[in-house]
């Protein structure tokens, strides 16, 4: 799923300025372990057809590991929406930076507040939702 989004909605998905819709996905973790490894295999997947080829694969995978782990480890779903923001908007940024030359800080940024988007405005209440209707349990 997480692949399928990023994908079909690339125009906005990569590059410095970015909302990655399939981000909201980065909160299933604190409700199952097993969506770990998934949006892991997920995210390199998806960064394969994203235009910075392996090193987006290697430093996306590990961003959205990272934060998996971190989200998985969470007391309440908004600190654990926290983690995929931290890790995206510092190791992306910098990757960014370092491959296309973007402004460091401002880079962080964007990265940082597409992420928090797609999490908190996003995430938060798709989860919310899910567990409201018991498709989803914290386990």
């Amino acid at each position: 799923m997480y692949s399928a989004l990023t994908i079909s909605l690339a125009p906005i998905s990569y590059g410095p300025v970015q909302f990655r819709v399939s981000e909201a996905l980065t909160l299933l973790p604190f409700f199952m372990a097993e969506a770990v490894p998934g949006l892991f295999i997920g995210c390199v997947f998806s960064n394969f057809f994203g235009g910075f080829g392996l090193p987006d694969m290697v430093f996306g995978g590990l961003a959205t590991l990272i934060a998996a782990i971190l989200t998985r480890k969470s007391p309440n779903i908004y600190l654990a929406a926290l983690w995929p923001v931290v890790s995206n908007m510092i190791i992306i940024g910098i990757m960014l930076h370092v491959l296309i030359d973007a402004p460091l800080i401002a880079t962080c940024i964007y990265v940082g507040l597409g992420e928090a988007g797609a999490c908190y405005i996003v995430g938060v209440p798709l989860m919310k939702i899910l567990e409201r209707k018991n498709i989803i349990c914290r386990n």
